[in-house]
């Protein structure tokens, strides 16, 4: 079996012996290191304090769990051999083909780095020869295979992605398997991946595939100890996921992206402990100048001339906006999915883990503090509901993996169509309400106008055309089922469902002058009839009495429906029809706040309304057509949110704009012979154990090639959706 990077045992694989670090610091990376210093001390007592942190954390697995990992890839090593050599006899090849046809498991990411945690899913690489395809022998036959083992649950292809995979339990345990089709007929068993032969003749689909692999060896290569380097790695990634900043497909970084990030600073400081690497990475990653690229060596072109990282070059290089580049041939940027909005959130994280780091360092704090879960529901006033429904679990399981590939595109459309003004932190976490009857997922983002930036009065976010065109892309998935929808709504925090707080704990504190506001206000009703569709509709009725002597300052604005929450339907009650085609049954539920009427801000002179629009649902269109009138009929046809200016700030972080002002420090020219060389820096000559603020900078000039384009095309769209006044966020 070629299973690599297998643990023997043991809560990691047994790492190579590192050679003397003194002379490995003059061979790691491509710059020198900022300070050769060790730990004092006080960094070998802080040290011992959060290894005992990590571990009491539970982030170790036990050796009965690792040895069933290291069974599970042993039988998924001997179903891929037995796959390929039935493929090899059905395709009519000769007995002795069937005999030496061959596939092989190799293991990448947190596996391979020796980093994984109890539970943490398995990453592997099937690598097959050149007459097994990917389209149809692998997410087919095998996919076949696999579905018929009492063994595989949860069977989920994603053929579509940028690095087509199948994801699946096996005996509990989760796997994620791609697959890489190579240029021979018959795979060796003790096949050598690093080799750059083997990248002659795939397609590009494969070179992403194998990358995984060859990234996770050559950093194990570079960093001048593994046991640190696994050590801080593996409480970044726990301090990442327990701040809402781990997740690739989301926007934010994945667990290959968080490995480079430390294994620079392990460059950086060739000589120190834990403890003092997770400090180190708060200071440079919070004075980071992006675009600059994180590089672990240099970027070289090699046979077969495959495309590398080069906004030089490249065009569409030069829009990464947060660039960290894999040190295996063909370089690429591995962060791709970084946008504006979870750039600010995760430089905001950076600046919070910096100024715990230097509390723990004066004594001030503790290592629990740093590892402090975000208050992600306290930190917004308004935010974006997506939820997904489908007739069964295992429906869903292929729904929500797709829409949630797709988010990131909700966070770019909503950044283009509102020209960055209004920021979108989408939260990298599903909920579930399992009161519903049928199976339902959802998920979360903050919204909030940008930072420093004060809208003019009446100006609005109108994202209703922006919403329509993410639902148009998320209907075409291939694997589309009836049953399977999609529904957008923005709601306030004090609207937000009770299902995303599991400990029963909900935020009931309104502010001062909506409290007060609310004291005044009249009684409200709601009630909820059926229409035209299956659907039941609700509509909001002042009292009359509340209606008399009203005298508006200002043209009556029409307000939007305020939130309704989707009640899903068991698959029995899916069988009304509208125009012949299948509908979900929506039920009404009561939304109506204390604080719905238009009441006045003396501060801000802005009319602050409690108003939410449920976005992109058939149905609620339906409801679109209900104009406002003398009976206060709830128009959703034109959505409109005038309040108050509010702008979130957020509590366990600081200001995002300040944090990308900050200038980093770049480290020592970076001395070459080659012209393929993407970046130049400029030697200072300072102490290289100070600060890193105070040891060198880049230039605009040199990082000019690096900028993206600043420029975002407006687009106009129609669509009954949502329309939001940026004075609200």
């Amino acid at each position: 079996m070629a299973v690599s990077g297998s643990p023997n045992g043991g809560s990691t694989p047994p790492p190579p012996p590192p050679p003397p670090q003194q002379e490995q610091a003059n061979k790691l990376g491509f710059t020198k290191p900022i300070s050769l210093a060790g730990p004092s001390t006080a960094d070998l007592h802080r040290n011992t304090e959060l290894e005992k942190f990590l571990l009491d954390s539970g982030l170790y697995e036990s050796n009965e769990e690792s040895a069933s990992r290291q069974e599970v890839l042993r039988r998924l090593d001997q179903i891929v051999k037995s796959w390929v050599k039935l493929l090899t006899r059905q395709r009519g090849y000769t007995d002795q083909m069937v005999e030496d046809a061959n596939a092989v498991i190799f293991t990448f990411g947190s596996y391979r780095l020796g980093v994984h945690g109890p539970g943490v899913d398995i990453d592997t690489l099937c690598i097959g020869p050149s007459y097994v395809n990917r389209e149809e022998d692998f997410f087919i036959v095998l996919h076949n295979i696999l579905a018929e083992m009492e063994e595989v649950t949860e069977l989920q292809p994603v053929p579509d992605a940028h690095v087509p995979v199948m994801k699946f339990k096996f005996q509990g345990i989760s796997i994620d398997l791609l697959y890489a089709r190579i240029s021979i007929l018959v795979v060796p068993e003790d096949l050598d991946i690093s080799d750059g032969s083997i990248l002659h003749d795939v397609d590009e689909q494969t070179v992403r595939s194998l990358n995984g692999c060859r990234v996770a060896d050559q950093i194990l290569k570079l960093v001048p100890n593994v046991e640190h380097f696994r050590t801080t790695l593996r409480c970044l990634k726990f301090w990442a996921k327990r701040r809402g900043v781990y997740s690739n497909v989301t926007g934010f970084l994945g667990g290959v992206n968080w490995a480079i990030l430390v294994a620079r600073v392990c460059q950086f400081y060739p000589n120190a402990i834990p403890s003092m690497l997770v400090s180190r990475f708060f200071r440079v990653y919070s004075q980071w100048r992006w675009p600059n690229p994180v590089m672990l060596c240099s970027i070289e072109e090699n046979e077969p001339h495959l495309p590398i990282w080069d906004p030089r070059r490249n065009h569409r290089d030069r829009f990464h906006l947060m660039p960290i580049i894999t040190p295996a041939y063909p370089c690429m940027n591995s962060s791709y999915n970084v946008s504006t909005s979870t750039l600010r959130v995760m430089m905001e994280q950076f600046q919070y883990g910096n100024k715990i780091c230097d509390e723990i360092e004066l004594n001030k704090s503790q290592w629990s503090a740093l590892f402090k879960p975000y208050v992600f529901f306290e930190a917004y006033k308004n935010y974006l509901q997506v939820d997904i429904v489908a007739l069964d679990a295992v429906d869903l399981l292929l729904w929500r993996g797709w829409v949630e590939s797709r988010l990131r595109q909700l966070t770019l459309k909503i950044e283009r169509d509102t020209n960055g003004m209004l920021q979108c932190h989408p939260y990298p976490h599903e909920y579930a309400d399992t009161s519903k009857p049928c199976p339902h997922s959802a998920f979360f983002m903050g919204l909030q106008r940008k930072e420093g930036v004060r809208g003019q009065e009446g100006q609005q976010f109108d994202i209703r055309g922006t919403v329509d065109e993410f639902r148009q892309d998320i209907i075409m998935y291939v694997y589309w089922k009836p049953g399977m929808e999609i529904y957008v709504s923005h709601v306030r925090r004090k609207q937000l469902p009770a299902f995303v707080f599991p400990d029963g704990y909900r935020r009931t504190r309104m502010p001062r002058l909506m409290s007060h506001a609310a004291d005044k206000m009249g009684q409200y009703t709601t009630k909820c009839y059926s229409g035209s569709s299956s659907s039941e509709r609700c509509i909001k009725r002042k009292n009359s009495h509340e209606m008399g002597g009203v005298k508006p300052d200002k043209p009556e604005k029409r307000t939007s429906v305020s939130p309704q929450r989707l009640e899903c339907v068991s698959p029995e009650s899916y069988t009304s029809k509208l125009d012949g085609t299948p509908q979900m049954n929506i039920e009404c539920i009561e939304a109506v706040r204390p604080d719905g009427s238009t009441t006045k801000d003396a501060k801000s002179n802005c009319e602050i309304k409690s108003s939410d629009g449920l976005l992109g649902s058939d149905t609620i269109i339906e409801v679109g057509d209900m104009q406002i009138n003398e009976t206060c009929f709830v128009d959703s046809n034109h959505d409109r949110l005038k309040s108050r200016d509010l702008v979130v700030q957020n509590e366990n972080g600081v200001n995002g704009d300040k944090a990308l002002d900050l200038a980093f420090v770049c480290l020592e020219k970076a001395e070459t012979t080659s012209s393929k060389r993407l970046t130049n820096w400029e030697e200072n000559a300072v102490k290289m154990d100070q600060e890193l603020d105070k040891a060198c900078n880049f230039t605009r000039a040199e990082c000019s090639d690096y900028a993206p384009n600043a420029s975002i095309q407006n687009l106009n769209c129609e669509g009954v959706v949502c329309v939001a006044d940026p004075d609200q966020f």
